[in-house]
């Protein structure tokens, strides 16, 4: 048969006619052609560089073997791109995989590199070389081996730079706001200091009276003291500051309604002012008010840079908890504080979606020894699951509470109790049919590209064999709850709990 204007050549030939080439493959390098009963003859396949042997979703499957040539293996990706995946040369074999896993259809894009010849088994004579050649069978074996440790590395990989995007997404822009606060309010500042510096400058070239410092000093103090007033209602305020600029405008004050605001928001009235009006001539009354509003100004402003270095301090710190090294000592960790740092690093992704967080934290005891970001990770993946299948303005709930072993419990039979932690949203529900794969490796119900269904497996292995726990789902439509159950008390070493922190 001829394809692709003879760019692709495939006659059935008898066996024995490729018996001497493939006795250099790696499959039949100890295996007699003869051991392959009831095959007479193969499909011999020639092809030019560049062209197509398999195509991803191609219900036809070959076991493959390179007799001259090159091919190689590609992915090919949700935006069109392709990634390389393997690549197979002379002596080598490929396609065990999809047979041995049960996949019914070809995964990949396959093209000769090279001009090749293959000679290609199609399913019963793929099983027929597994049932009588040994030797073979333990090279198919090895390399369908290979080829998923491979496969999984690079998934492991992927989701690692997945919860890596997500993570500094998250972070870029809850440092922008903190970030961009900061330096607006530095460019204030400097504009405030170089006000103070000339209204001082004004204020110095007439001396003053000991009830004029006095005066000064108390409203100083008062400016200080605090970042904010309390807190007013919006027509509180709004009456507050009409009625300072009023009253402003009457005593002959220059700036009386840009000035008044200020003076509010830092707890200024009248009454605290009567003391400047009561020993300053006018002209002097106005330039301790606008000298005094400058300075409101820029204790606010410092206030502001204050609070915004702190929320990145506190990211950073939410980082720091999120992610410390594995290799640290075994030390206590409050599972409390760690679904906190985890909620402030998706907390961007939760504000886009509207959603709101109900944390009802009734865990008597909450501190479990542990080392490394495990429970990060475990918190992040749920988490983020939930704010994924959360509609816009939905809700999620986290609760934990302490439960004391059942009776005939006897795992970790030492420990005195569980902590558990249970994180609810209130999206579609999983299927009930997906509902016993959910922790499966690979499988995952997302678009491809969206998910390496990698998430719920590491959740399931971190709680299981790391800390010695147990986790459970269930759902139904509108609601969807994950329960992590970690023992108390669990201590590295322990011989009940020989996985535990570690």
């Amino acid at each position: 048969m001829i394809t692709g204007e003879q760019e692709l050549i495939i006659d059935a030939v008898p066996l024995r006619d490729v018996a001497e080439a493939l006795g250099k493959s790696r499959p039949f390098a100890g295996t007699p052609i003869d051991a392959l009963a009831g095959v007479e003859s193969v499909e011999r396949v020639t092809a030019k560089a560049g062209t197509i042997l398999a195509e991803p979703g191609q219900p036809a499957m070959f076991y493959w073997i390179v007799l001259e040539g090159e091919t190689r293996a590609m992915r090919m990706e949700p935006d069109g791109t392709q990634t390389e995946v393997g690549l197979a040369r002379t002596g080598d074999a490929f396609g065990e995989t999809p047979f041995l896993t049960g996949k019914g259809k070809s995964g990949f894009l396959i093209r000769a590199v090279q001009d090749s010849v293959l000679v290609r088994f199609s399913a019963d004579q793929f099983w027929g070389l597994m049932a009588c050649c040994p030797l073979a069978r333990k090279v198919v074996l090895e390399d369908m081996a290979q080829r998923l440790s491979a496969h999984q590395a690079e998934a492991l990989h992927r989701e690692k730079l997945v919860s890596l995007g997500t993570l500094a997404a998250g972070l870029m822009h809850e440092l922008h706001n903190p970030g961009s606060a900061a330096k607006r309010a530095a460019s204030q500042l400097r504009e405030n200091l170089l006000r103070l510096q000339d209204l001082s400058l004004r204020s110095s070239s007439k001396p003053k009276t000991p009830a004029q410092l006095e005066c000064m000093h108390g409203l100083l103090q008062q400016a200080v003291k605090s970042c904010h007033a309390p807190a007013l209602s919006s027509l509180e305020q709004s009456d507050a500051e009409e009625a300072l600029a009023e009253w402003l405008v009457e005593e002959g004050v220059e700036n009386a309604f840009t000035i008044a605001p200020s003076l509010v928001s830092i707890g200024f009235q009248t009454e605290e002012l009567k003391c400047a009006r009561q020993h300053f001539e006018a002209s002097g009354f106005s330039d301790a008010l606008n000298w005094l509003e400058a300075l409101v100004s820029s204790v606010s402003l410092v206030c502001a840079i204050e609070e915004s270095i702190s929320r990145i301090s506190e990211l950073a710190m939410a980082v720091k908890k999120f992610s410390y090294d594995e290799k640290s000592p075994l030390k206590e960790l409050d599972v409390h504080d760690s679904l906190q740092s985890t909620l402030t690093i998706l907390g961007h992704k939760i504000r886009i979606k509207q959603i709101t967080v109900d944390k009802r934290f009734a865990a008597e005891s909450s501190t479990i020894k542990t080392r490394g970001s495990a429970l990060g990770q475990v918190w992040t993946n749920l988490i983020d699951n939930a704010v994924d299948a959360s509609p816009a303005q939905g809700k999620i709930e986290i609760e934990t509470w302490t439960e004391a072993r059942a009776e005939g419990d006897t795992t970790l039979a030492a420990e005195p109790g569980w902590l558990a932690v249970s994180i609810a949203d209130h999206g579609t529900g999983i299927p009930e049919d997906v509902l016993p794969h959910i922790f499966e490796a690979f499988y995952t119900t997302k678009p491809q590209g969206s998910g390496t269904g990698l998430g719920l497996e590491i959740v399931h292995r971190i709680v299981t064999q790391k800390y010695g726990g147990k986790i459970e789902v269930e759902s139904e439509t509108g609601r969807t709850r994950f329960t992590v159950r970690l023992p108390l008390g669990c201590m590295e070493g322990s011989k009940d709990a020989p996985a535990c922190a570690q």
